[in-house]
């Protein structure tokens, strides 16, 4: 959707964190997905839920990272950045 914003850090519930991350070159992701992810990440403790209404249905869950999710976010995307760095050398040729 254009105009849409980003869902970063941000609260979000599950089917806009869904199209985010469509429009972001995600295209095959199933709903479905993400939300056994959210499930999951609840179960540890990672984010904040609350329930606010819709205007269709039950109400929606809002996730937001707490600050034990963003310290685990950090951590992965830390390690993501030292994985990424070994593999351009390795590409390079070991260098």
């Amino acid at each position: 959707m254009p105009g849409r914003r980003p869902c970063g850090p941000r609260p979000a519930y599950g089917y806009e964190i869904t199209a985010w991350l469509r429009d972001q070159g995600f295209s095959d992701i199933a709903e479905g997905t993400i939300y056994a992810l959210l499930v999951r990440i609840e179960k540890h403790g990672l984010v904040e839920v609350r329930k606010v209404p819709s205007e269709k249905g039950p109400p929606r869950k809002v996730y937001s990272l707490n600050a034990q999710g963003q310290r685990h976010l950090e951590e992965i995307w830390r390690a993501w950045s030292f994985l990424a760095e070994r593999l351009e050398q390795l590409r390079e040729g070991g260098k």
